[in-house]
Order: structure tokens, then sequence, then C-alpha cells
């Protein structure tokens, strides 16, 4: 497959090719080992398995067993085992967290019934921009659920996904590499390299190029990701880590298939209600990373962090409407749209490890600074001077001529400085306060360059954190936590501000939790959680003046309950369940009250599981179980429950190579896991075999 390869991949993959020259590489790693992204970066230290003892955004390196929140950790030995490229896969494994389309262009996901386009970081940094999140170069991937304002700032209201990349580790030369390959074409090939330079430098270096393919008509495109990153130990108390990455990814727009008598249109999972010509999402991004971490003595330490960050997106799509009473035609309409945008962000924590008198402390003071200025316009199509088309129902679609009419363009600034501060207290052996609060001082202006108005609105916004938690035993936790974020009426992309929605005070929401937490062997860890998240000042319309007014408000309630970790020697488990329900309990522009929050499946179901049967050989099982689901909050169109099988068989041919070969949906069951409108749903893949052959030095 190597061999066949156009040049310029080729080209692109060379620093990996190169890596292959070196002599006696070594390699630390074994089936289920992992190089965590520690606190102190640089360095590293292996985690086994499906179990992490920590996570990389509470900044405080504070165990989970401690922490009075629900955590769900995916490690890199299960992204590789289940095979997972693409953050919005691995997030199907994680119950409480579903999927929404995107579009076909961005993730999207909705974590306990809060649909976000925005809340997501890379190493606790704000990534916010919309597009499809890679995982060649993220060692685990963290779901924080609940309210984060505290840790994060605006949004976070249901959740947050937080990505943790790989570290250089020093002292140490290896290298991995993987080529894999699918039944539908789909192929990518990767590469991993860490190089000690000397006894206090260690550079890792991160490449992938990726081609792509499913099972729908016209669908392909192609990623290509390179990540350096040089870690540098200054002394025996300074640490220097100095990231870049690029991210190139060009795809087909793929909008799905539309409804018919409240359920997904059968018999077209194939057709594309689009044009390849048209539908095309393009995206470049650019991150450079700084990071100083400082240990000062006396259980203090510092660290400060810089990112800059630019993207510079395209999309175009047709997509489907209403299929008409005779089931014969189909409505179409499209846009295109263009996004730049650039993060500067600053962040910078001292935290402290120490005692007052009888006392516990583990303090956390922080403040953060970010710019942000977003570009975005949009021209909507016409067919022939109209905003849609109506065509015939077929397997193949096809598109009439448009052409296209500007309907936005603006220009955006948001300046936001935060300050934060917590403390978790230890008293005794048995109980643990935590209380914290920060403070937003949050402003944007925007520009319609059409129109010429000009918009803008400050906010300043305290968010407070609170939580106990009670260990009858050093392995046991129990505990309850009330938590608050806010969003400004803006929405999660703040591109542009409509002149009545100035006036109008952010979002709230409310987080209530308890839990318990058992670490039943230092490798195995069962959790469970009950919670009460209200979303408030959400708009609704005045019925006497018609403007918009903040007296909406929702519900969620659910439970959640997971098992991690490594059960046997020889067995590895992420199992978990979530029930949830809600609804809107006062009107809102979007729905009446009583109506039934969309994305909210009552019940969801994943297994990931391996067993080694020997030293050579192990086998794998997953299961995805979904409950039925309202496309939208119109309630009008319903994704029908459905279970997805998943397995994978797993061959170390020698010390340094292996082979694997996963298949996804085994029973080859139809299946509809996520829509964007109730005309616009995606279709769940067929049966499809992937085999991966990895390579380490």
């Amino acid at each position: 497959m190597l061999l066949s390869l156009p040049a310029p991949i080729l080209f692109r993959l060379s620093t990996a090719a190169l890596a292959l020259a070196m002599p006696q590489v070594s390699w630390a790693e074994e089936a289920y080992g992992e190089v965590e992204a520690p606190t102190i970066v640089v360095e590293g230290h292996r985690e086994e398995g499906y179990k992490a003892d920590s996570a990389n955004a509470l900044k405080t390196g504070t165990p989970l067993l401690d922490t009075p929140q629900s955590v769900t950790t995916i490690s890199r030995a299960q992204l590789d085992d289940q095979g997972i490229d693409q953050l919005n896969d691995a997030l199907r494994y994680v119950p409480g967290v579903t999927l929404a389309q995107g579009e076909g262009h961005r993730d999207q996901i909705t974590i306990r019934g809060q649909s976000t386009t925005a809340d997501f970081y890379l190493d606790g940094v704000r990534d916010d921009a919309q597009y499809y999140r890679p995982l060649y170069n993220t060692e685990r991937v963290e779901v924080l659920k609940g309210a984060n304002a505290l840790l994060f700032g605006r949004g976070g209201g249901g959740g947050v996904i937080n990505r943790v990349t790989k570290a250089p580790v020093l002292g140490e030369d290896r290298l991995a590499m993987a080529v894999s390959g699918d039944s539908f074409g789909a192929w990518s090939v990767s590469g991993d390299a860490n190089l000690a330079l000397g006894d206090t430098v260690a550079l890792r270096i991160n490449e992938t190029y990726e081609e792509f393919a499913n099972h729908r008509d016209g669908y392909d495109g192609h990623f290509f990701g390179f990540a350096p990153t040089l870690g540098v130990k200054l002394g025996e108390a300074t640490r220097l880590s100095l990231a870049y990455e690029y991210v190139e990814d060009s795809r087909v727009t793929d909008r799905g298939v539309p409804s018919f008598g409240g359920l997904p249109i059968n018999g077209f999972d194939t057709t594309f209600f689009g044009d390849t010509a048209i539908n095309r999402s393009d995206v470049t991004a650019h991150f450079a990373r700084l990071r100083l971490d400082q240990e000062l003595g006396e259980g203090l330490s510092f660290n400060v962090i810089g990112q800059y960050a630019t993207y510079d997106k395209y999309y175009g799509n047709v997509l489907p409407g209403a299929v008409n009473a005779a089931r014969t035609a189909v409505s179409l309409s499209g846009y295109r749209s263009s996004t730049t945008r650039d993060n500067w962000i600053g962040q910078a924590n001292l935290v402290w490890n120490g005692n007052t008198g009888a006392l516990k402390h583990t303090l956390l003071v922080g403040v953060e600074a970010s710019d942000q200025s977003t570009a975005s316009n949009r021209d909507d199509a016409r067919f022939s001077g109209a905003a849609s088309v109506s065509v015939p129902l077929a397997l193949r679609i096809t598109v009439p001529a448009l052409g296209w009419a500007a309907t936005s363009n603006s220009q955006s600034a948001v300046r936001s400085l935060s300050a934060y501060v917590q403390d978790q207290i230890e008293i005794g052996e048995h109980l643990q306060l935590i209380a914290g609060v920060r403070y937003d001082d949050f402003r944007i202006e925007a520009t319609n360059l059409i129109g010429g108005a000009v918009t803008g609105r400050s906010d300043g916004k305290w968010s407070p954190r609170l939580g106990v938690v009670i260990k009858p035993q050093s392995n046991i936790s129990l505990y309850a936590s009330y938590a608050k974020s806010f969003l400004p009426q803006t929405g999660d992309q703040f591109t542009t501000l409509a002149a009545n929605l100035q006036t109008l005070a952010p979002e709230e929401f409310r987080n209530l939790e308890a839990g318990a937490k058992w670490d039943v062997t230092p490798g195995l860890a069962l959790t469970a959680a009950v919670f009460q998240l209200d979303r408030t000042n959400t708009r609704a319309t005045d019925p006497v003046t018609g403007n918009p007014v903040l007296s909406g408000s929702s519900r969620v309630r659910g439970f959640e309950a997971s098992l991690a970790g490594q059960i046997t020697d020889n067995w590895q488990a992420s199992l978990g369940y979530a029930h949830q329900t809600g609804e809107i309990r006062t009107t809102t522009t979007a729905a009446p009250a009583g109506r039934k929050l969309d994305k909210l499946p009552r019940d969801q179901v994943s297994l990931w599981t391996r067993y080694n049967v020997s030293s050579s050989i192990g086998f794998g099982l997953g299961v995805v179980h979904q409950s039925s689901q309202f496309a939208t909050i119109s309630n009008a169109v319903v994704l029908p429950a459905f279970t997805r099988i998943d397995a994978a068989v797993f061959f170390d041919v020698t010390d340094r190579f292996a082979v694997q070969f996963n298949v996804e949906n085994l029973t080859d069951v139809g299946y509809y896991p996520s829509a964007h409108t109730d005309n616009n749903i995606a279709t769940g893949k067929p049966l499809n075999a992937r085999m991966t052959a990895r390579l380490k030095f």
C-alpha cells in the first residue's frame, strides 16, 4: 500500500520515513501502555489501560476519585483498539453525549441536552472553531459533564470536551507507524516519533494523512495533520514546551437524507442529495502553543500557557428539504459560507498543595485573557431566482443550475478577561469541601458589512462552584456539587450580534449533581451520578410587543454510570449507561412549554472491551445502543432506536509488528445516529471492515 501512495503524500510523510533509518530505537510501551500528558509536561509517565486517575483539564492534578463531577476519559489504548481517528467517532462511546450532524462539516454534540459547536478544548485551551477534530496527536479525550464555567468560562453548560496532546518524553528514542484501510476504500498512514536530543531536550513529531470514503454516493475527501512538539528541561524545577500543529481537511459536505411520515425516509441511505461540485468543505488551521511550568517549592507550582490559533474555512452545500405527500419529489435549497478566525489566548495558573493547621488544601488561582476576531459571510442559493426548487425524488438526484445571493457579511471581535480561584479542603481523612468562583468580563462588538450596523454588548458574570466529597474509605467517595455557567445570547460562535439581542443578558446553566465513585482496584473504577441541569434566560417572544424577552427555560434530569479499567490481567473494559429526560419548561422562541428536548435519547448504553487470550492474540467487542430520539425541537421526526455491534481481532506478530482487524456494524443494521434538521438526517454506516498494521521501534 505504501508503494502506491502518490508522491506528494510520500513527501508529506518524509519525517516519519526518515525516522525509520534510526538504528537501535527503543520502545517503552506495551499492549495497553500510554504516555499521559502530565501537569508538568515533557517527562510523562505510563498509564495502563482504559482507566485514568486524573484529568488534565482540571488544572490541579486532583484525582478523579476526589472530583465532585462526572468525568469520562477515553485513553489512547482504547482509541487504538477501536481504530478511531476522529473525535466524533470516539464520542459515540460516551453515554450522555449524542452527536448532531453538524451540517456535514463540523463537530457538533449534545451533552446533557445542551447542543454545542464550541465547547472543545486542546490541552485545556479553547478550540472553538467549526471543524472536524482529528485524534492522531491525541493521548486522551476527556469529557467533563455539567456546567464548567469556573475552569473554562463562557459556554460549557452541558459539559466540555478536552483533547490531551501527545507530549515529548525525555531520554527516549522511539518510533511508531500505522497503515490502515477499510472496505469502503478509505485509508490512512501515520507516524509518531519521539527523539531524545540530549538529556534535557526531546522532540515529538506526529503526522498523518487520511483519504475518506464511505457508503454515501459521491463522498470523498482527505485530511493531513502535522504536529511537532519540543520539550525542554531548563532546570530541576522548570519545563518548557513549544508546540505547533497544522491541519488541512477537505471533504464533501453531506447533509444526509430527508424525512417522510415522521421518520427518516426509507430506501435512500446511499443517495446524495447534493452536488459534489458545490458541496465542499475546506479547512486549514494553524496552532502555536507555548507552556512554561515552574516548581516554586513548598507544594507551590506555576504554569503559563499561550496559544495562537488561526482558522480559514469555506463550505458550500445543497441540502434536502421536505418530500411531497406522494413521495415523488423533494425540495432543495443551499448556501455557501466562508469564515476566518484568529484566537489569541493567554492563561496562568498557580497551584498550591499545602496545610493550614490540620487542614490540607489544593488551591488554584488563575487568570485568562483572550482576543478573538472573526470575519464571515454567507450567500444563499437561488434557483431561477427562488430560494428552493422541487426535483424528482430518485436514487440519483439531479441538482438544477443555481446562482448565489449575498445574505450576510460580518466582522466581530470578542475580548474576555477572567480570574478564578478554587480551594479543595481536606478536613481529616473523610471529608473534603470544594469552593470556587470565576469572574468573566466579556465584550463583543460586531459590524454588519452589508447594512453598516454596529452592535455590541459587555457582560460581567460570576460563576460559582461548590462541592462536598465524603470518603468512607480511601478508595470510595460520595459527592454532591453545584455549578453555574453562562452563554451570551449571540450563540456559541459569536460571528454577529443582532440589534434586538444586544440588550439581553446571557443565558444561564445551573447543574446540581450527586454521585459515588469507587476505585474497585487501582486499575478499575466504578462511578455513578444523578443530576439536574436547568437552563434559564432562554429567549421567548413577548406576546404584546413581539420583542425577544428572557422568560424561556428547560430542564434535563438524568442518571449516569460507568465502569472502566482492567478487570483481570488480560481483560480491559469501558462500560457506560445514561438515562436522561428533558423538556421545555416555559415557552421559548424555539418551542412551547412541554415540548421534549431533541437529540436526547432516554437510554444510552456503550461497551467496549478487549480480552487477550494469549500474549499475541486478543479480541475486542463493542456495543452502542440508543433509544429513539427527536431529530429537532419540533418533535415532528423521530430517529428510531438502534443497537450497533462492533468487533476486533488483534495479532501481535512480533514485539514490534502487530495487525488488527476491526469490523464496524457487525450485524449490518440500518440506523440513523444523528440529524441537523428534520430533513437533514445522517445515515449509519453498513458493515465495514478495517485492517490496521502497526510497526514500532
